[in-house]
């Protein structure tokens, strides 16, 4: 049975159209029975004493617009079960799962298996856009989004662009949306690190900012040839590449990956577990530019982009690792410590790009407060913990960074119910 609440003057967000106002709540056995006059009525009817509110706030669950799960139902460290256990934990009601895995998401059948589990955290499947995702041969769209793909995506760089003018020029994805990467792994090289002073000084081999550029450039020339296309870019990362989003003829959605708003290459130290995340961490200048791209509203949604990597493959040399982050948890503590303690955004601003902005990218509908439902988080900005290994019996992946370090801000709870079943 999940948590009961009764706040009398409790910080309260309701939805994208909403302001954060002050008011009692009265949530009983994780379901929301009331607000304002009607929650004190109810409560003192029930004769049920309000709890401390003090800084708190009652809020939408959050939504991911994608993210990895490579092993589904094989591995023990990380698969479906347990990656809906840590993003309910974290607030998390939608998850966005993205086609790469060890069966690549470019079938029905690997599709299907995963539409067959049930969750109130929903999941919400990216078919992979080519066979594979080696950018050779188009997968069935129209066979994948009839059965359950939410729309088409290949791998976290760009596919031939030859490839996507054929798949958009069939058009069997209608209205749904596709998401490409405009990263270019041959103009990369191998970088770790956005080219600028502080790479060459912590020893890094430099990513060029062209490798973003250059495919950024010709996905927004694309994009004019097919307008009709629901086109998103996935994790624009420069300070270069908001500027030419800005100035673009097409407008598509897109998304900038959460750890790039908070860290840059200028404040790691050169064994951070950090530095190791596609796209490549960019310079103070870029972080800047990501934020004021996102209060711009030239970017849409801010993605988790968890990738899970297991112990050996973690303590591999940095420069020879797989890519990638995880951390649920602690991405709404440290977004809102950078932006709204820092950058002085508001709580609503916070919320329309981890929450609103991603369902706008999924093309799914928004998370909302509304009475007799369970989808709620309650967020504690004041709570201090310390990010380890294992939180809340959850073990945790060991490439989370920031480890043993103090977090201020907690998810306290969420109304989501823990139970997952697959159906047969």
């Amino acid at each position: 049975m999940n948590s009961s609440y009764f706040f009398e003057n409790i910080q309260i967000l309701e939805g994208s159209k909403s302001t954060v106002k002050k008011e009692a709540v009265l949530i009983k056995d994780g379901v929301i029975k009331a607000f304002g006059k009607k929650a004190l009525q109810s409560a003192e009817l029930l004769e049920i004493k309000p709890q401390m509110a003090n800084n708190m706030l009652l809020a939408p669950c959050l939504v991911d617009p994608h993210s990895f799960l490579e092993s589904p139902f094989s591995s023990r460290e990380e698969n479906i079960y347990t990656l809906i256990e840590k993003a309910k934990s974290a607030g998390y009601g939608q998850l966005g799962i993205l086609p790469r895995s060890n069966l690549w998401r470019d079938q029905i059948e690997t599709i299907v298996s995963l539409k067959t589990i049930k969750s109130e955290v929903l999941i919400h499947l990216w078919g992979a856009f080519s066979l594979g995702g080696k950018g050779v041969t188009l997968s069935k769209h129209t066979e994948l989004l009839k059965n359950g793909a939410i729309g088409l995506t290949d791998d976290d760089f760009i596919p031939p662009i030859e490839l996507l003018k054929q798949g958009f020029a069939l058009g069997e994805m209608k209205k749904s949306p596709i998401l490409i990467a405009p990263r270019d792994k041959a103009l990369q090289a191998g970088g770790m690190s956005r080219q600028s002073v502080d790479t060459l000084r912590a020893g890094w081999p430099p990513d060029p900012v062209e490798s973003e550029i250059l495919p950024l450039i010709q996905l927004l020339e694309l994009h004019k040839q097919y307008p009709n296309i629901a086109f998103r870019l996935m994790n624009i990362s420069t300070s270069e590449g908001v500027s030419i989003l800005k100035n673009s003829y097409s407008k598509p959605m897109a998304t900038v990956l959460w750890w790039h708003l908070v860290i840059d290459n200028s404040t790691l130290s050169p064994f951070d577990i950090g530095w190791s995340v596609t796209p490549s961490l960019g310079s103070p200048k870029d972080r800047a530019s990501l934020i004021k791209g996102l209060e711009d509203n030239v970017l849409t949604a801010i993605s988790v982009h968890s990738t899970h990597i297991d112990d050996s493959e973690t303590n591999q040399p940095v420069n020879i690792r797989k890519k990638g982050i995880s951390g649920f948890n602690l991405v709404l503590p440290l977004l809102w410590d950078q932006l709204i303690r820092k950058s002085g955004w508001t709580i609503e601003k916070l919320w329309e790009k981890i929450s609103f902005g991603p369902s706008q990218v999924l093309n799914k509908a928004e998370e909302k407060l509304s009475l007799d439902s369970n989808r709620w988080l309650l967020f504690d900005p004041e709570k201090e913990w310390i990010q380890s290994n294992k939180e809340n019996h959850l073990t945790t992946s060991i490439n989370q960074p920031v480890k043993d370090q103090k977090i201020h801000g907690k998810v306290i709870d969420c109304g989501l119910l823990n139970q997952v079943y697959q159906n047969d």
